[in-house]
């Protein structure tokens, strides 16, 4: 193309180097132009003038291929060049030095079938150096007509494979790396032949298994629903591996072709990893109503068909003349894989589940109605969500409601830990403490029984992290209690198990100290107190070996340190040196003590 070849020899500005602000930037910071306005639209003097307005709001960017027409002139009027003459449009990508820097930056300030007269200084046109028709250092004008373009995408950022956005999807995307999607497909090398192709309908693949080729998965996950582009694939990310697709029948090629598919995504499942660890997958067959799912708590009815791996049938509720299944969810009724994928399930949603056997039914052999389930299967749910009715929100209830339901929580988590399931009781007595939370206001008559409700939540759920080995949150919880009740026995009991737990043995020793004080008889603090001392005296016993270890090393002439414990050792009738060491230690840990507290106010 004449005019083409013509704008590329011109002397550009480098966009990128010498444009402090963005593209677009005064525009998107002014108001927009009326038909007939004009406007400097940035630092360079670039300005603007519409002529015509055009389509919607979007502009494109560089990178992005565009087709439009042009007519060239210079200051006086004198026209240089034109794509009307011939009713052949330019079609080139922005940002790339085929045309000058005025273009790249005005164009990307349009609208689809937008016409504008742009105005620019020679350092936006041709420089120094001119062109046919245009002479040195000339300011020039150009009315340009944005006629469409098609958006590009450097998928990888290195050119390998480039994206050209043929006709915009609907809003639903991009697929994630565990969907199913289904795609359409035809692949092409350099000469047209066809090398691949799917059928009429398309086929089906997840996306992290791959199909086709490297680029094809890739691509995808930049895509939306019914978005149909063509890629151009460098042999890298085509088939240079010689590696190919066993579902996909094509030609033989050669290894360093350019591979161009034109390619549409018809739809796609989502599957959702729902225990994060890939052994409850959730694939959305059918989305459900609005965006509240049962969460834990929730009364649900579902309809389902169970299967093993090989689709044969073990259950069915809901369906064939059998009833449909109510239960409570994150109350053990169901299988845990089960139990867990419905509470991330909206009303109306239909979903397969897959489930693997540390959710399902583990080690055991099952007999179910229709079938028996063998030790370690897999097993799939066909399942869909009837409806659900979820507890009352704190907000929603007034204040006896709230402590009759902070009361309930409580009670179901004692009956949780006393069957040794700490986990689940833990969360019962956090949501007992939502419903007694310090944010919500309660009348004068209440806030002594909230208080209580809120200490005893706290003390039994530090006991349910004690025995989950979260020691630092349990030594968090006992504190809460203590800001409250300074002499509360059990806070100062369970605080120091943790403190003991982390070594932190002087902590530990303030507060069973404080409790004997409340308490003198207590039993388990006084066990506690014993445990310690054990506790201490093993530390003790091992640092001593280190520090034995240590001194054996020096010489004769060692240090005064040595030789203060030698001589200590025959005040102590030479008794072992690791022994006299572990009672130096005591010594020092025991002056290094505070003061208990409350001597002062006993004495007086």
């Amino acid at each position: 193309m004449v005019e083409f070849s013509k704008l590329n020899a011109a002397d550009f500005v480098g966009e990128d180097d010498e444009l402090d602000e963005e593209p677009g930037e005064v525009i998107e910071s002014a108001p927009p132009l009326q038909v007939g306005e004009e406007r400097e639209i940035n630092s360079l003097g670039l300005t603007k003038k519409l002529l015509k307005r055009g389509i919607g709001w979007e502009t494109p960017e560089f990178g992005d291929e565009v087709t439009v027409h042009y007519v060239g002139k210079l200051a006086d009027g004198a026209e240089f060049v034109s794509t009307r003459d011939r009713d052949k449009p330019l079609i080139f990508n922005l940002g790339q030095g085929q045309v000058i820097s005025g273009l790249n930056h005005g164009i990307i300030t349009m609208t689809k079938g937008e016409t504008a007269l742009f105005r620019m200084p020679s350092e936006l046109a041709y420089g120094v150096e001119g062109m046919d028709g245009v002479p040195p250092n000339s300011s020039v004008q150009f009315e340009v007509e944005l006629i469409s373009w098609i958006t590009v995408v450097d998928v990888c950022k290195d050119g390998g494979i480039i994206k050209k956005i043929i006709e915009k999807g609907e809003m639903m995307g991009p697929p994630g790396e565990l969907d199913e999607v289904r795609v359409k497909y035809t692949a092409t090398i350099d000469d047209g032949a066809i090398v691949a192709k799917t059928p009429e309908d398309g086929l089906e693949f997840y996306v992290k298994e791959g199909h086709l080729c490297p680029a094809l998965p890739k691509a995808v996950k930049t895509m939306k629903k019914r978005e149909k582009v063509n890629l151009v694939v460098q042999p890298h990310y085509a088939f240079g591996d010689d590696k190919k697709d066993s579902n996909t029948s094509f030609r033989s090629f050669p290894q360093s072709s350019v591979l161009r598919i034109d390619l549409e995504l018809v739809s796609f499942k989502p599957v959702v990893d729902v225990t994060g660890d890939s052994k409850v997958l959730k694939k959305i067959l059918k989305e459900g109503e609005g965006f509240v799912t049962a969460d834990d708590g929730a009364s649900v009815t579902v309809r389902y068909t169970a299967m093993l791996e090989d689709g044969t049938v073990f259950d069915k509720r809901g369906l064939d003349g059998t009833d449909a299944m109510e239960f409570v969810t994150d109350e053990e009724q169901v299988i845990a894989g089960l139990d867990r994928a419905v509470m991330t399930m909206k009303k109306g949603e239909h979903g397969l589940l897959t489930i693997k056997p540390e959710y399902g039914f583990g080690n055991a052999e099952v007999k179910q109605d229709l079938a028996i389930i063998p030790p370690i299967s897999t097993i799939l749910y066909e399942v869909e969500i009837l409806d659900f009715i979820k507890e009352k929100a704190p907000w929603e209830m007034n204040d006896q409601e709230k402590i009759e339901a902070c009361k309930r929580k409580k009670d179901e988590g004692n009956l949780l830990f006393k069957n040794g399931k700490y986990r689940r009781a833990g969360k019962k007595y956090d949501k007992a403490l939502d419903f007694v939370s310090g944010d919500i206001p309660f009348g004068d008559d209440d806030l002594k029984l909230v208080e209580s409700l809120r200490v005893s939540c706290w003390l039994n759920t530090a006991a349910c992290c004690l025995k989950l080995l979260d020691f630092h949150r349990a030594v968090n919880l006992c504190s809460k209690v203590l800001d409250v009740e300074s002499s509360n026995v059990k806070a100062l009991y369970r605080r120091a198990q943790a403190y003991m737990e982390t070594a932190d043995l002087h902590l530990a020793e303030l507060d069973i100290k404080k409790a004997l004080e409340t308490e003198p008889q207590n039993r388990e603090v006084k066990l506690l107190q014993k445990s310690l001392k054990q506790l201490r005296a093993e530390s003790n016993k091992s640092d001593a070996q280190i520090y034995t270890t240590m001194f054996s090393r020096m010489t004769k002439d060692g240090s005064t340190a040595t030789k203060r414990l030698k001589i200590d050792n025959v005040e102590n009738n030479n008794k072992p040196l690791e022994e006299v060491i572990a009672m130096e230690l005591e010594k020092t840990a025991v002056s290094s003590q505070p003061p208990e507290e409350g001597v002062a106010v006993d004495s007086s």
